[in-house]
């Protein structure tokens, strides 16, 4: 046995149900080459649980309910700009093609249903903890979608600025918004789009919603 094969992956999770991380607890316990090294039901102390342990992997919950910090696709890119080098798989019971494109462009290096079996879980981990991308293959499937189809693919600041648009905001309210200047706010747009194949703000709201990027149900 060589020596990477005996040191094991270094797992910590991010999960605000206690049962769920209970359970991962005892599924990645009993895995050979798998040590949980911790676990926290809050996004923001798992950022500062990872500077300290730097964990080879993090699971996170798409599915986080802190508001202060976001959703878990929020929290894994802090923690990714916080801690380099640590990857981070994330855990939800959906697998929506938004969902896996937000999860990918935030830097997520795998996608895991919770439904799924325990083998998806352990793949995608190890998979991650080398350097590749493990993904279930639902998520695999929508991932393939988006980047062989059609539709093109914005990057998340992209995404933040079509969603302000939608709400009716001015370049002004949504340079405010995002901390950005209104000429940057503008350079967004352009790229929008183009990408989109819209020429105002209106289409580009249409064809945003089209694409699954707007929930319209939000919209005021």
């Amino acid at each position: 046995m060589n020596a990477a094969a005996a040191t094991p992956v270094r797992i910590m999770l991010v999960d605000d149900h206690s049962l769920v991380r209970a359970g991962l607890r005892s599924l990645l316990g009993g895995e050979s080459g798998f040590d949980v090294v911790g676990d926290t039901g809050d996004a923001a102390d798992g950022i500062r649980m990872a500077e300290r342990l730097r964990p080879d992997v993090v699971l996170m919950d798409l599915r986080l309910s802190d508001t202060a910090t976001g959703d878990g696709v929020d929290a894994a890119r802090r923690l990714l700009a916080t801690v380099p080098g640590t990857r981070v798989v994330m855990l939800t019971s959906y697998g929506g093609q938004r969902d896996v494109l937000r999860a990918v462009q935030a830097g997520a290096s795998g996608y895991v249903l919770k439904a799924g079996p325990p083998e998806e879980l352990f793949r995608a981990v190890r998979a991650a903890a080398s350097g590749a991308m493990g993904m279930a293959p639902e998520a695999t499937r929508h991932l393939v979608g988006s980047v062989v189809g059609p539709e093109p693919v914005l990057s998340v600041r992209e995404v933040e600025v079509v969603r302000l648009l939608a709400r009716g905001h001015s370049n002004r309210r949504i340079a405010a918004e995002l901390f950005l200047s209104e000429a940057t706010v503008k350079t967004h747009l352009i790229r929008i789009y183009r990408k989109l194949g819209t020429d105002n703000r209106v289409s580009t709201v249409g064809e945003a919603v089209r694409l699954g990027l707007v929930d319209v149900g939000s919209l005021p």
